[in-house]
């Protein structure tokens, strides 16, 4: 079982000042461990999300040198800016994969030297592209990778970073986060494979419409090349990022929804709780990581 709760979305007044200088990320690409594959670790290595707790110096193209990000025990994540917080949620399973997603957005009007005081935030404020591009985590001495689909770094994650003190948030939202032994089994949980006769979906498989099977109430999935996914449970519109791994491995982050009450299918839930997809024929059959059937689709 994998931990899931939505990102808080934080607001109020923020630290005075933006700049600095974005670092230069170390290595375009990063040479995985032999028999490894392009996103996670070997079929003989599990990875560790619990690794990736904590308060971390984040290097990557596009951010200051000085932005923190925040990986809760809770599922929460954030990054923090001299004078910005983007809050939203992450997943990370021990395949080796990890997903991030960020939907709150605040910023100190206040501070004349943050570009965005005063304006409406777009798409790209409240959503980083180069957390778009993260498929998948790997540990690195005491530094956390974040890799894209091919195995190329995009971000480094370095320990030092400092918790910040702000007056309108509770410590406990931008320290250092606790990591109790309730939420060390949860994440390091593994998936059981596939129950027979279910065959692995791929990235390749998956791409495109898909509708609940059977049923015809206006409900669909769409999986993107961009890892985006769209869809509506036939009444809420819906979204996310995913990806799909070796094994069928699957995940899935789900922002948020309007809450339409109708006679509605959980894709959305159906998404997120799912640890592997499968093929049984032509239906799509997404399983939590116990084995249980969540649910089915087929092509629209």
């Amino acid at each position: 079982m994998r931990l899931r709760v939505v990102g808080l979305v934080l607001a109020g007044a923020f630290l005075a000042g933006c700049g600095g200088q974005s670092p230069a990320v170390p290595r375009a690409e990063t040479p995985l461990p032999p028999g490894a594959s392009a996103v996670g670790p070997s079929a003989s290595v599990r990875a560790d999300p619990v690794a990736l707790v904590g308060l971390w110096k984040l290097a990557v193209d596009g951010e200051p040198e000085d932005t923190v990000l925040r990986v809760s025990g809770e599922g929460d994540l954030a990054v923090f800016g001299r004078c910005t917080s983007l809050t939203g949620s992450w997943q990370a399973n021990t395949e080796g994969q990890f997903l991030g997603n960020l939907n709150g957005f605040s910023v100190n009007a206040r501070i004349r030297e943050c570009p965005l005081a005063g304006k409406q935030p777009t798409d790209a404020d409240f959503m980083p592209a180069w957390l778009g591009r993260v498929a998948g985590f790997r540990v690195d001495g005491k530094e956390r990778l974040l890799l894209d689909q091919s195995g190329a770094t995009v971000a480094r994650l370095m320990p030092g970073a400092v918790p910040t003190p702000r007056s309108d948030l509770l410590p406990e939202m931008t320290g250092v986060p606790v990591v109790t032994d309730e939420i060390r089994e949860q994440l390091r949980a593994v998936a059981v494979p596939l129950p027979s006769p279910l065959q692995p979906a791929t990235t390749g498989t998956l791409l495109g419409r898909w509708q609940p099977a059977g049923k015809d109430v206006g409900a669909y999935v769409e999986f993107k090349a961009n890892g985006q996914w769209t869809g509506s449970d036939g009444c809420n519109g819906e979204g996310g990022r995913w990806t799909a791994g070796a094994a069928g491995s699957f995940l899935a982050l789900a922002g948020p929804t309007t809450l339409i009450g109708c006679a509605n299918v959980p894709v959305g839930a159906w998404l997120s709780e799912a640890s592997r997809a499968g093929l049984d024929g032509a239906e799509l059959v997404l399983v939590d990581g116990g084995g249980k059937e969540l649910g089915r689709l087929s092509r629209r």
